[in-house]
């Protein structure tokens, strides 16, 4: 018995875990067709409908994108803690899959206005917005609590794979078969999601509120968001040191486009090679961040430092392998952030606050991505994409110098579990299957 539970556990967690491989699978599908549609439709904007105000037409496109995250965080958490999280993920994902087959049959008959793409980012964001948090919410539903941090890791590597598949996808199906190819796609995809998390088995709330020993029978969080983040002080600093710090991060989205049109005069199969090197690289950071050693503000100071210094070298260096090794590094240091600070809040928060806390945390680090898509993107119209690339960099060391001086230990107002956590980095999964 013992050796086979072992051996079990040597087994990646997506495969000793049924229900939760399943869910994974199933998020994969969601984030590969949001991220497939996000570069296909702003390649198509800049080489195709837009080509005069290109930069101003995708960063409009990319703040649409995420403005649902945003402005529906109380929402989304209320929603969230109401509701079945296996029937809200099925639904988010069967929404987002109806509207890009609507958007499939539209382009298919005729040709598609931009505003039509605009209005169907804006649908896919929503849905999305509510898949996201109540994903991250229901991990203790789907493993054990020693799996939190694997889970994590599986988890986050998901924005890698959709960034090293559907961004791959993205850019060069608009060039082979326009919007009509990519919104068929993504209907695909969706659909798979919704089958596959159809299927999977949730614990209910009752098992996980046993499980993790701090919530009781029925207990709801009637907690405001501003009331969650107030007793969290330090978790709050740490949300506005990454929110600052995305304003310049989440921009090469934009810049990668234009740096691809202005700069290397590529076609959208130069813009899958930076999407996917960026996707790569997350996606070793997300299995790799547990083994990084260092307390958590120390490890995410270097890895924002390593950041800017990987993205001024496109803005010195125009050459496509030195820019797609820079972007693999700004990938894996994305991803080694997120595991090390997503898996240390699940074990922050109370089981009660999740809800509402994954919700705000959401909408606080999407909060700057429509200033970073609109300010890059009309700066984009009058500056080069090599000096966006420097803007950047620059940007991102205030970040870096804020959250190394933050220190690691928390104030006593926040609490014993924060105290005791916040004190050293989180130890990594010996067995589990992210490491």
């Amino acid at each position: 018995m013992t050796a086979s539970t072992t051996t079990d556990r040597r087994l990646p967690l997506v495969l000793r875990n049924r229900a939760f491989g399943t869910v994974w699978l199933g998020q994969v599908f969601t984030q590969a067709a949001v991220r497939m549609f996000q570069v296909g439709i702003s390649w198509w904007l800049i080489a195709y409908a837009a080509t005069s105000a290109g930069g101003l037409a995708s960063g409009l496109f990319m703040a649409v994108s995420t403005l649902p995250a945003v402005a529906l965080a109380p929402l989304v958490a209320r929603t969230v803690a109401r509701f079945a999280h296996r029937s809200l993920l099925r639904a988010a994902a069967g929404g987002a899959g109806a509207v890009a087959t609507v958007l499939a049959v539209w382009a298919c008959a005729s040709d598609l206005p931009v505003v039509a793409a605009y209005a169907a980012t804006l649908a896919l964001a929503t849905c999305q917005a509510f898949f996201d948090p109540c994903l991250t919410t229901s991990v203790p539903e789907l493993v054990d609590d020693e799996d939190i941090e694997a889970a994590t890791g599986f988890e986050l590597s998901t924005q890698s794979l959709a960034s090293l598949g559907g961004a791959l996808l993205g850019a060069l199906i608009v060039d082979k078969a326009g919007v009509a190819g990519l919104a068929v796609g993504c209907a695909g995809a969706y659909a798979a999601a919704a089958l596959l998390i159809a299927a999977a088995r949730f614990r209910t709330a009752d098992d996980t509120a046993d499980a993790e020993g701090n919530a009781t029978d029925g207990e709801v969080s009637q907690r405001t968001l501003r009331q969650i983040l107030g007793a969290l002080p330090y978790v709050r600093a740490i949300l506005l040191c990454f929110a600052a710090a995305n304003l310049f991060t989440t921009a090469v989205f934009v810049v990668m486009p234009l740096y691809t049109a202005s700069v290397l005069h590529g076609d959208g199969s130069t813009v899958a090679l930076l999407e996917a090197s960026l996707g790569a690289g997350t996606l070793i950071g997300s299995f790799t961040g547990a083994r990084v050693p260092g307390r958590p503000t120390v490890v995410g100071s270097v890895c924002l430092a390593t950041m800017a210094v990987a993205l001024a070298v496109p803005g010195l260096v125009a050459a496509r392998p030195v820019i797609a090794g820079s972007l693999l590094v700004t990938g894996w240091c994305v991803g080694v952030i997120g595991v090390r600070f997503v898996a240390l809040f699940q074990r922050l928060v109370p089981a009660a606050d999740k809800p509402a806390f994954f919700a705000v945390m959401q909408a606080i680090l999407g909060a700057t991505f429509p200033v970073a898509s609109l300010l890059f993107g009309l700066l984009g119209d009058h500056l080069s994409a090599q000096t966006l690339c420097l803007i950047q960099a620059a940007g991102l060391v205030p970040a870096a110098a804020f959250l190394g001086l933050l220190g690691d230990n928390p104030k006593a107002a926040e609490g014993s579990d924060e105290s005791s956590v916040t004190g050293a980095a989180p130890e990594p999964v010996a067995t589990g299957g992210a490491r």
